[in-house]
């Protein structure tokens, strides 16, 4: 889902593109049915293939053992999905610190349908949706579906992987119950930007950091090793124990960082690359929120001038008065809430997230219109049922632990920010940015838990060194709303590589429909063609 960045708060700069934006949402929605037969459980040496770091013998040669892939499901909304029998899991062995091979291992989750061309197999797809936290084992299962039968699905194995900490990989990250989740969006503390307002935010981040190294295995010994500058280093053991002498690599969003951080890495691994929905890699966090902001303000007035075209548009028939029309609707929920049939109560954090997450992808923007119209007759069921999608709870009342990860992997792989001035200008430029999410109450500057974080980080924004990196396809969408266009120019330049333009409103788009996208996208992979400069494809 699928960098995604979450704008209820200063402190929460990126969310994950859920799996149901990458992918038809029938994926999602499936009815339950009998299960399958299990597929047979097959042992696979492929490795190891390529370089082997000293002292990484054990873990580049290791065998894969391929088995069904319904014990790795996380959640109800991706358990049908992995039942099906043309899926293939296994667990990846790896260090938990690549420092101490000799140590404590962790296992990573991964995922693979089988290129349905054997004969004309030109290798595996590894493919990342983003976050960070976002589970790459979800977005296979999905977006194998969309390739089946086209010249990508014939000629590569798509695999998908569960980065450490994230989903089915263990240990998992774990700082909030989903009892705890629950109350956190309930309290609305981003609202309060008084002193005592800001006390308590900062409370509340120094229990979340506190609890992280508590409850995850390993506690600090994972929380340190669990950034991005680790997550390329499991990689290419995938890639190895793929069999795959070089890599090829599909990175959505905050995978595009992975991609980036792999290919300084290991230049001399990689084959090609589609990075889609770039993140700026010389970006620092302030940079990158008044940025984003930028993107949802123009996503939200994208969104508006559609409403305004239909009868039943919540916001009204004048898109320069929907701003206004927003605010009056939302910004009651502050001290006002609505409850639910559930027994909890929609808040202004979860009125705003739910609308986030439906400007994403203009296939949710008739949910949202119906969202609102609720909204003004008291209603939220399906403002909540957005938010809920963002966050990844399901109708059990189940959270993925994405939102936890995130934060855990944001807060080592950029240095915290304590200015407090710094904070408070950068919320202000938000609101200036995207005044539908402005509260209307006086900011307030709180630290997050990134200041309050017990390991530090291990990386920060830079400009990567990929001399002998061969040309990499990056795609760029004119009004991303999550990571602007001008990302994936700099990227592209950066990388020194090639960038496709597409004319659209959405977060991401290759193997999401659009055929000039795909087959620019396709044709790369397949065959390392390259789009001429100033390519461009619009929807169709």
């Amino acid at each position: 889902m699928p960098l995604l960045q979450r704008a209820t708060s200063w402190s929460v700069r990126a969310a994950v593109l859920g799996a149901c934006l990458l992918v038809p949402l029938a994926a999602c929605t499936s009815p339950q049915q009998a299960p399958p037969a299990a597929p047979s459980v097959t042992t696979e040496s492929a490795g190891p293939a390529g370089p082997v770091p000293a002292g990484l013998d054990r873990f580049y040669a290791q065998p894969l053992t391929w088995g069904a892939c319904a014990p790795y499901a996380t959640s109800d909304d991706v358990r049908s999905a992995f039942g099906r029998t043309d899926l293939q899991c296994a667990r990846l062995t790896v260090p938990l610190d690549y420092g101490k091979p000799q140590g404590d291992t962790i296992t990573i989750g991964v995922l693979r349908h089988k290129a349905s061309d054997s004969a004309h197999r030109v290798g595996a797809l590894v493919l990342n949706p983003g976050g960070p936290g976002a589970s790459g084992m979800s977005a296979a299962a999905g977006i194998s579906s969309q390739v089946a039968g086209t010249d990508l699905g014939k000629r590569f194995d798509l695999v998908g992987f569960d980065p450490r900490g994230i989903g089915a990989s263990e240990p998992e990250v774990t700082c909030l119950t989903d009892t705890e989740r629950d109350q956190e969006r309930s309290e609305d503390l981003d609202t309060d930007g008084s002193p005592a307002g800001v006390a308590r935010q900062e409370a509340e981040s120094k229990e979340f950091a506190a609890k992280c190294a508590q409850r995850t295995k390993y506690g600090t010994g994972m929380l340190a090793n669990l950034g991005t500058r680790d997550v390329v280093r499991d990689m290419d053991v995938l890639r190895s124990a793929l069999g795959e002498q070089k890599l090829t690599y599909l990175g959505y969003s905050y995978g595009t960082r992975l991609g980036s951080t792999y290919a300084e890495a290991f230049p001399q691994n990689v084959r090609a690359m589609v990075l889609d929905g770039a993140v700026d890699p010389n970006e620092d966090e302030v940079s990158s929120l008044v940025a984003q902001g930028r993107g949802f303000g123009v996503a939200f007035n994208d969104f508006t001038k559609w409403c305004a075209a239909r009868q039943d548009c919540a916001l009204g028939a004048d898109p320069s008065a929907a701003t206004r029309a927003f605010q009056d609707l939302v910004r009651p929920l502050i001290d006002h809430p609505v409850r639910l049939r559930d027994g909890r109560e929609l808040t202004f954090d979860d009125a705003t997230l739910g609308t986030i997450q439906a400007l994403y992808s203009q296939q949710l923007w008739s949910p949202l219109n119906a969202g609102l119209n609720e909204l003004k007759e008291g209603q939220g069921t399906t403002l909540m049922a957005l938010a809920d999608q963002y966050n990844e709870r399901d109708s059990s009342g189940h959270y993925t632990n994405t939102q936890d990860a995130f934060t855990a992997i944001r807060c080592v792989d950029d240095p915290p920010v304590t200015d407090r001035a710094e904070i408070l200008t950068a919320e202000n430029r938000y609101d200036q940015a995207a005044p539908f999410l402005d509260d209307g109450r006086p900011n307030g500057a709180a630290l997050d838990p990134c200041a309050f974080w017990p390991v530090p980080n291990t990386s920060q924004p830079h400009e990567p060194n990929v001399s002998g990196v061969p040309p990499v396809l990056v795609i760029s969408t004119t009004n991303d709303p999550a990571t602007p266009y001008q990302a994936g120019v700099n990227l592209a330049k950066a990388m020194k590589g090639a960038l496709l333009t597409f004319e659209g409103t959405q977060h991401t788009v290759f193997l999401q429909g659009i055929s000039c996208v795909d087959r620019i996208g396709s044709d790369y992979l397949i065959n390392g063609t390259l789009p001429p400069e100033g390519a461009r494809c619009t929807a169709q």
